[in-house]
């Protein structure tokens, strides 16, 4: 007996051992296909250059999607309570724009005599585009110029065949800006133009009226027409009053999109707001020529800088930049994560709707999956509609571009990664109707937070980004009157209503004799105290591009009387992020 179950355990034990070996092969194999299907998302660089939260730009090395749950774990689902409603500033209805002109400045066009007529040929993308057009009409109006209908680049990297009727309302652009300057289509054919030939003129950055006036008026009489080429922030950024009006009164009045793209953007607006009554916007730079350009480093290792490496040797005159010291400076762009994170931080809850305007971005799906886990709710223009309904406009970057300018500003509450020309262009826009909120990342104290989020609570990551956001929320007071770019801080075009300033003074009072104290409706900051951080050492920012050699007919006049004035106005120029070609400029 003994003899047999001994006989019966050797033949069942190798039968026994060889199904387990048999299942425990297929666990390894299940396991593997399980690894290969997990999707990278995040690669935590704790390296001195790297961004610790920098999003996954390789793909050999990337770590898996535990990864980011375990890193977003102490993150609250809904938004906490806090004193302050950070879908709107509280002190917002006490402003409102104000560009009418003085009766001082008001003439009849129709009465004056023309001094000739000037063409323009933008440069950009859709917002650089905008900015020179609205400077063209300050300047025909300071030449008493008759202007012809500007011409839209057609040459640059976005290769957009719009013209001027195909992004604005035409009549609309022609009836607004009439009081002030005569528009025509085209040039008359009954202009004897000397030697039969349009003379082009490329005219130094932000030059002041008075170059115009002692410059370019002479030639403008003597030849009857002249054409403006690149013309894209030709005009000083400080003008008097009634001139700052004027540009105010062409880029918020009669700038106005054609009706097709008017439709299409309150369409995907109406719809946002049917979802869930108010949403945010964010403007999202992440594109692989931004990242490039920036010359910041996101954790990508030797494929990251091998591949953005490449495309920086598309500029032959950008300088080389240090990773560090441009992420000091705040020149880097926000991650899709950090953003997310950011937003979180400061109040927004995960039940928030996000509309995300964007170009390509650097990374694709992967990049945004981590935004998309702090906000479910993610919508783009093309998720929200079928693909007939942008068809007309899909091949054409400027009116895609305008569709997101409308959603993001209808939008509660913009957003931006980069102080980019979209992003100027409507934090300008947005106080200028309402001061509605817009938030522009303070990218030189929340890179140190980023850093060091993964040794903090959360609770305490959310009151430092608090912190560092303070002056950088869209408060109607953030920016002196004066400083900053004209676009962004339209400060002659915004009143106070008398209300605010009785309340300001009675603060002001309370506080030299040290009564006041903070209640729950009072006005805490001061005007004087609530400069934006970045622009206490600066009264301008400068917008740059790549200026290549004059061709045709191009020239710049010189005479030795302005030889200092020359020298200012054609410092050196650096390259500027915005200027950067993508879908979104």
């Amino acid at each position: 007996m003994a003899y047999r179950g001994r006989l019966q355990m050797r033949t069942v034990l190798p039968a026994t051992l060889s199904k387990m070996s048999l299942v425990c092969g297929l666990m390894l194999v299940m396991l593997g296909l399980v690894s290969l299907l997990i999707v990278p998302l995040l690669d935590i660089d704790h390296s001195p250059r790297g961004f610790g939260l920098a999003p996954v730009l390789r793909r050999r090395t990337m770590e898996p999607m535990a990864r980011v749950h375990k890193y977003l774990l102490d993150v609250p689902a809904f938004a906490d309570v806090s004193p302050d409603n950070i879908w709107a500033s509280k002190f917002a209805e006490f402003y409102y724009g104000c560009s009418s002109p003085s009766k001082s400045s008001q003439r009849h066009v129709s009465e004056l005599e023309s001094n000739g007529f000037i063409l323009i040929e933008t440069s950009g993308g859709l917002n650089q585009q905008r900015t020179g057009i609205t400077d063209a009409v300050v300047v025909a109006r300071m030449l008493n110029a008759t202007m012809v209908i500007p011409r839209l680049d057609h040459k640059s990297f976005w290769k957009d065949s719009s013209n001027f009727s195909d992004i604005f309302d035409l009549d609309k652009f022609i009836t607004a800006v009439a009081p002030d300057v005569n528009i025509v289509k085209e040039l008359p054919v009954t202009v004897k133009l000397p030697r039969g030939k349009l003379i082009s003129m490329r005219v130094p950055r932000k030059c002041t009226p008075r170059y115009y006036e002692t410059r370019v008026l002479p030639v403008l009489r003597r030849r009857k027409a002249i054409r403006f080429t690149k013309f894209d922030y030709r005009l000083a950024n400080k003008l008097d009053v009634d001139l700052q009006k004027l540009r105010c009164r062409v880029n918020y009045n009669a700038l106005q999109f054609t009706k097709d793209i008017m439709d299409m953007g309150q369409a995907l607006v109406q719809n946002l707001k049917q979802r869930s009554g108010r949403y945010i916007a964010l403007h999202l730079r992440f594109e692989p020529d931004m990242l490039a350009f920036s010359g910041c480093y996101y954790g990508g290792g030797e494929k990251e800088i091998r591949e953005l490496g490449a495309i920086r040797k598309r500029w032959k005159t950008l300088r080389s930049k240090d990773p560090d010291r441009q992420r000091r400076n705040g020149k880097c762009p926000l991650t899709p994560l950090e953003v997310g994170l950011m937003l979180r931080a400061l109040g927004f809850g995960n039940d928030s709707h996000l509309y995300v305007a964007s170009g390509e971005v650097y990374g694709g799906e992967q990049s945004l999956v981590p935004l998309k886990l702090l906000f479910p709710n993610f919508y783009t223009k093309d998720s929200m509609t079928r693909k007939n309904e942008l068809q007309q406009f899909s091949s054409y970057s400027s009116r895609m571009a305008a569709i997101d300018y409308i959603v993001c500003d209808e939008s509660d509450a913009f957003v931006t990664n980069n102080n980019g020309n979209m992003a100027r262009i409507l934090a300008g826009r947005r106080r200028y109707f309402g001061h509605k909120r817009t938030i522009r990342p303070n990218a030189k104290k929340l890179g140190s937070i980023f850093l060091a989020r993964p040794n903090m609570t959360w609770d305490m990551f959310s009151l430092k980004v608090r912190a560092a956001q303070k002056g950088f929320m869209g408060e109607p007071d953030e920016i002196r009157p004066g400083r900053g770019d004209f676009f962004e801080n339209p400060a002659a075009c915004i009143c106070e209503n008398s209300q605010l300033k009785d309340k300001h003074e009675a603060i002001k009072q309370h506080r030299s004799k040290g009564k006041y104290k903070k209640g729950k409706g009072d006005y805490i900051k001061s005007v004087e105290s609530q400069v934006h951080p970045e622009q206490e050492d600066e009264d301008d920012l400068e917008h740059t591009d790549v200026e290549g050699e004059l061709e045709g007919d191009d020239f710049l006049i010189q005479h030795p009387d302005f030889e200092k004035e020359d020298n200012a106005l054609k410092q050196d120029e650096d390259l500027e992020m915005e200027d950067i070609p993508s879908l979104l400029d």
